[in-house]
């Protein structure tokens, strides 16, 4: 796979039926080894060995309805009560992030109105603080710790 703009990181790797496999620690199964699953399965590693996510307090794929639509996040992080807090999408290596990666993950956000908003494709990584008040947006320098996440 890629070399990644992560940490490296120890996978449960496997092939099932001639295809290559990954283990997803947070839905506790294996799955399909894509280009895009491997940056989806690093940035998990990511925020729970870095940015001191819970791994009880992260969805993958969770699904969402938009303009009656059924649609799936990548990656989000909750707080202890359920709240949303970041929604990370997840691009391979080959797709460049764009604004138009930026507008999908802020499309899903008109449901879940978290106050941060990742996209990566594992090379590149871009995290903006979205100010609900204010209407508006800041691109951070850095990732926030979760405990930074709940503020």
């Amino acid at each position: 796979m890629h070399k990644l703009n992560f940490p490296n990181y120890q996978f449960r790797l496997s092939i099932m039926d001639d295809k290559s496999m990954i283990f997803d620690v947070v839905r506790k199964k294996f799955v399909r080894l894509t280009d895009e699953e491997w940056v989806r399965q690093n940035c998990i590693s990511y925020l729970i060995n870095e940015k001191l996510c819970p791994t009880s307090l992260i969805a993958v794929e969770k699904e969402l309805t938009l303009h009656s639509m059924k649609r799936r996040t990548d990656i989000v992080v909750y707080d202890n009560k359920g709240m949303p807090l970041l929604i990370v999408e997840c691009k391979a290596p080959s797709v460049k992030i764009s604004p138009e990666v930026f507008d999908q993950a802020a499309r899903y956000n008109l449901t879940l109105k978290v106050n941060y908003l990742m996209v990566t494709n594992g090379l590149q990584h871009y995290c903006c603080f979205i100010d609900h008040q204010k209407q508006s947006y800041a691109f951070v320098e850095e990732i926030p710790l979760y405990k930074d996440l709940l503020i």
